[in-house]
């Protein structure tokens, strides 16, 4: 079966994404340390204010920041000691012009006083006298209630990214259970009569499954859970009802090696006999990539990805990912990327977007991008390549010396 056409990757990922509005995953409520790298399904907002009490930031004395006025080394200002503030006790007690009330970091400032200072800059005149040396403004050393967040403020939008800080925030304003999207169901389905699993002995003509292994670890990365459903030879029957298990039990399926020649016409049927709307994209203008299928059975997506690692992984970050971060409701992230200068020239042909993994280092005060250059069949250069550069489908290629930007496909160091 030959492709139907290849179409721009812009259009695919319009076409993908337009596919999937409404398709999202359901969501669930679970206990604050487990929402850590979740989605959220709702804006959360804040119950109360935090602080909820102006409080002090310092060990030290708090007092009227107007009685300090002039105070120095050479001219102390004198303060009346008026008590002790008792930590994780609300403070009841006021205090008027030239008193000083002894206070612990964290600890509630007593009406009347506006600002605190510290241990360092007083000195006991006798058990109940206090010399401050040093003037200081109004708010100095104290947060205000609500300074941090206020009630009803958002704490977080709808389809963000739980992070560490996050759990602070929601751990300070006493949420002890978050709504989030539940983690997306995706299947991975290994084809070729070529592949052995990863611990059987490899013969003469064999080779390992690498895809499912490296396709899974990239989505699991993402939040995703990850079931592989194992080899199949290239049998339409076998395909045809592993790949109906996986429709059913599944939001997303990715059938690696399912784009290559043979296992894409079982793809290609198979796709459009589970349901509606069937194959959407049959090839796409991406070099490594462009035997990439895309279709529909019902609301579960299907992707049919190259053999090639590289060719897989360059799809997966291009077209999966994105899916995937749709149907768990996230909002699209910032594109983490660095600008560098190319060490070498690297060709392309217009009509096709290439992207090419290169290796950072510093050169000069400033990154250079170094080509990782190798057929799409080869694991090493993914495994050595600190990201890679896209170069545009209207480009004939880029020059040593080119600025160019370098799309992280690992964590920055």
């Amino acid at each position: 079966m030959e492709f139907f056409q290849y179409i721009p990757l812009t259009e695919a990922k319009e076409l993908i994404d337009s596919k999937l509005d409404g398709v999202y995953a359901a969501p669930e409520t679970v206990p604050l340390l487990d929402s850590l790298g979740r989605i959220t399904a709702e804006d959360i907002a804040a119950l109360t204010d935090m602080p909820p009490f102006d409080r002090s930031t310092v060990d030290g004395y708090a007092v009227r920041s107007d009685d300090t006025y002039g105070a120095s080394e050479a001219s102390p200002a004198l303060f009346a000691l008026a008590g002790e503030v008792a930590m994780g006790q609300p403070a009841t007690a006021e205090i008027v012009s030239g008193q000083a009330m002894g206070i612990t970091t964290g600890g509630m400032l007593p009406p009347g006083a506006d600002a605190v200072v510290m241990f360092e800059h007083t000195e006991m005149l006798d058990a109940n006298n206090l010399l401050v040396k040093d003037r200081i403004a109004p708010g100095e050393n104290v947060v205000a209630q609500g300074e941090d967040l206020q009630a009803d403020c958002a704490i977080l939008a709808m389809g963000q990214k739980i992070s560490p800080q996050d759990i602070g925030v929601l751990a300070a304003c006493g949420c002890t259970h978050i709504t989030v999207r539940k983690r997306l169901e995706v299947g991975i389905i290994s084809t070729g009569d070529e592949l052995v699993e990863v611990g059987q002995p490899v013969a003469l003509g064999q080779i390992r499954d690498v895809n499912s292994f490296v396709l899974s670890a990239m989505l699991t990365e993402l939040g995703c859970s990850v079931k592989r459903l194992g080899i199949v030879e290239d049998s339409y029957d076998r395909f045809y009802t592993t790949l109906r298990e996986a429709v059913d039990t599944c939001q997303l399926v990715i059938i690696s090696g399912g784009s290559s020649v043979g296992a894409r016409d079982y793809t290609v049927k198979a796709i459009g006999a589970l349901g509606q709307p069937g194959v959407l994209i049959h090839g796409v203008a991406v070099k490594p990539g462009r035997p990439t299928i895309f279709g529909m059975v019902d609301t579960t997506p299907v992707f049919g990805l190259p053999g090639h690692p590289m060719a897989a992984m360059t799809i997966c970050e291009q077209l999966v990912k994105p899916a995937a971060r749709k149907m768990m409701g996230q909002t699209p992230p910032d594109i983490i990327s660095v600008p560098a200068i190319l060490t070498r020239n690297v060709a392309s042909s217009p009509g096709r977007d290439d992207f090419v993994n290169v290796r950072l280092s510093r050169q000069d005060g400033r990154y250079a991008a170094t080509p990782i250059l190798g057929k799409s069949g080869l694991i090493r250069v993914a495994a050595q390549a600190d990201g890679m550069i896209h170069i545009l489908t209207n480009q004939s290629g880029l020059y040593e010396g080119d600025p160019v930007d370098v799309l992280f496909i690992k964590n920055p160091r």
